[in-house]
């Protein structure tokens, strides 16, 4: 399908007013060099199995390391992450010096502080147009005590929290805004 310039305009647009989580999305090469990106194209596919997706951009520096990877992990943010987040999206940009990655079990890039880490293995890789979908099975899972963040019209946002009233533990929690629809 063509799409003429001023509706790829408008279409950008939309897809920049739907809120996200931001990821980062790390893997390594078959000579052991770290390769990454920001992502907010993240979502869940499967319960059973456990599948992910992720988008990467056929032009990025690290599609050929992603188009060969076998595993590979995502970091869903926290607030404090905003700036690697853009480090991440930065073309050239020195990304894993000093950000606190670690090498997983498998030695591929990982994140421990953030709000919620997926260890991926590859299900299937489809040809999303400009785009490569990277579809993972979930073989692990970390949550983190932090409240991950949204991206909204190309900014970060947090989300406003309130203290958990049950006594149980003091955590940060997110707003809730009951709406009473009537027929439900």
């Amino acid at each position: 399908m063509s799409v003429e310039a001023s509706s790829s305009a408008a279409f950008r647009e939309a897809m920049a007013s739907f809120p996200s989580g931001a990821t980062i999305v790390t893997t390594s090469d078959s000579d052991g060099r770290w390769w990454g990106f920001t992502a907010s194209s993240f979502c869940s596919v499967s319960m059973d199995p456990p599948l992910v997706l992720t988008c990467l951009a056929n032009t990025a520096q690290c599609f050929p390391a992603f188009a060969e990877a076998a595993r590979w992990n995502i970091h869903v943010l926290q607030h404090r992450h905003a700036d690697l987040a853009m480090r991440f999206a930065t073309r050239g940009a020195a990304k894993f010096d000093g950000a606190g990655f670690q090498p997983d079990p498998d030695g591929l890039p990982f994140l421990k502080d953030a709000s919620i880490s997926l260890r991926c293995a590859t299900y299937s890789k489809v040809d999303g147009g400009d785009h490569l979908v990277l579809i993972g099975r979930v073989d692990d899972v970390g949550l983190g005590e932090e409240m991950p963040f949204v991206y909204f019209r190309r900014k970060f946002h947090s989300l406003p929290v309130t203290e958990d009233k049950s006594g149980a533990r003091a955590r940060s929690l997110p707003e809730v805004i009951e709406l009473d629809l009537g027929w439900m």
